[in-house]
């Protein structure tokens, strides 16, 4: 036995080990007998939509989401773009002394 256990009366090991075990019992009840949320299958609309010829690029049949996930980058891209440029350009310029 360690000095720390020869501290603790047999009584109160009992006892933290019955509190141990409760709560291991209480844990596993929890998550194994929790209700779950039935979720509809919304596959066959999502493939109908996806596979629907209307003349659109897929990455944007998914609706407003979709063009904002694809029209948001895009947009950041091409004003990084010109940003860039407009600092090169004022790089190169030599700066002019009064």
């Amino acid at each position: 036995m360690t000095v720390a256990s020869n501290r603790l009366s047999k009584g109160t090991r009992a006892k933290m080990l019955r509190n141990l075990l409760a709560l291991r019992q209480i844990s596993q009840r929890t998550v194994s007998t929790a209700s779950r949320r039935q979720v509809a299958n919304t596959v066959p609309e999502k493939q109908k939509l996806f596979q629907e010829d209307n003349g659109m690029p897929v990455h944007l049949k998914g609706g407003l989401a979709s063009g904002l996930l694809y029209r948001t980058p895009m947009a950041l891209m091409v004003f990084g773009t010109c940003y860039a440029v407009y600092e090169l350009f004022v790089a190169a310029m030599p700066k002019t002394v009064k």
